[in-house]
């Protein structure tokens, strides 16, 4: 068996700046995804649509969001990822909240709705990302090409 001698990775320090806009992100998702359940309240045993569109929507934006700072931009700046994905769309989105939402649903005998929502969260999130990543990706490469 053949066994490469790497370096170790180097330590990853916490930046201040970093994690202060994670922490403003964060702050900014949160209250997003709170006005939004707010505007749109689920309606008990009602199908929890507000949480469902928060985590999709942000799955996509996440999706397109990473292309553009990865791909198309090379992070011109290091605190565009950890400001926007991991804190306004890490705050944003919610996994717990989907969670207790498809367990009050199993609980309150609401079975088929339950499994219906925990899995056309999942699927229609993951296509959402999918979808945005592609979407992103033709509109730089068509962008680069017509530049001269």
């Amino acid at each position: 068996m053949h066994s490469e001698h790497r370096n170790p990775p180097e330590a990853h320090r916490l930046r201040p700046s970093a994690v202060i806009m994670v922490a403003v992100g964060g702050a900014v998702g949160a209250l997003a995804r709170y006005g939004i359940s707010e505007w749109f309240p689920s309606t008990e045993p009602g199908f929890p649509w507000a949480t469902f569109w928060i985590n999709v929507s942000g799955c996509a934006l996440i999706g397109a969001l990473l292309v553009l700072i990865d791909e198309v931009y090379a992070a011109p700046h290091s605190l565009w990822r950890p400001a926007l994905a991991t804190g306004v769309l890490g705050g944003y989105t919610t996994f717990s909240t989907y969670s207790v939402e498809t367990m009050q649903l199993l609980r309150g005998g609401h079975i088929a709705m339950g499994v219906g929502y925990a899995i056309a969260t999942v699927i229609t999130a993951l296509a959402a990302l999918y979808l945005a990543e592609l979407l992103t990706r033709r509109i730089a490469t068509d962008r680069a090409r017509r530049q001269p």
